[in-house]
């Protein structure tokens, strides 16, 4: 899909049309995928998928081009919708991952503890693959309990997103993603038993 097509399904998003919005995650699922599987047969075996280079990278192939390009409101919009893919590419792949190790997690023994003090973005680089999957049953809970907190977690975590952007694809203040951002990590560290 060329990047005026792009640019054309972000703006009908933008507007709300879901058919549009589910055009739009499909291409940039298969193009995060892609570049993954890519990036993967570059690395050693038990490397990490490194989630901001994806995201970054798939935007650049998507958006770039000679054509028009994307408005800040279509980008975040994007980078919103990337953060939500990845955050599932980065699930499949760790649980993947553990089905190939039987039981999986660090020595076997169910699922690694994700250290919240390495949440900071871009955590998922180097995040192993049990601690992906620990934080999102962790995130799945908090979705239920509020739904744009688990959000801005997913846009820092998965997405790479710096508190400004992340504020920016929510519509919220930056002082709100701050505060969302200080109560998500405490109410994750208590959920995953690393108060």
């Amino acid at each position: 899909m060329d990047p005026i097509q792009v640019s054309a399904l972000l703006t009908r998003t933008m507007a709300g049309e879901a058919d549009a919005e589910q055009a739009l995650t499909g291409v940039i699922y298969d193009e995060l995928h892609r570049i993954a599987e890519w990036l993967m047969a570059q690395e050693r075996r038990d490397h990490t998928l490194q989630a901001t280079a994806l995201v970054h990278e798939a935007y650049v192939r998507l958006a770039g081009g000679d054509g028009p390009q994307p408005t800040e409101a279509e980008r975040d919009r994007f980078l919103g919708l990337a953060a939500r893919v990845m955050r599932n590419i980065l699930v499949d792949h760790a649980r993947g991952r553990n089905r190939i190790k039987r039981g999986g997690g660090e020595g076997g023994g169910g699922v690694a503890r994700v250290a919240l003090g390495a949440m900071d973005p871009p955590a998922p680089e180097g995040t192993p693959t049990g601690e992906i999957l620990a934080l999102h049953e962790a995130m799945e809970k908090l979705e239920k309990l509020d739904p744009r907190k688990a959000r801005l977690v997913e846009l820092r975590f998965f997405g790479g997103l710096d508190e400004a952007q992340a504020a920016r694809v929510l519509g919220i203040a930056r002082s709100t993603a701050a505060e969302d951002w200080r109560f998500a990590r405490a109410w994750l560290a208590v959920e995953m038993g690393q108060a």
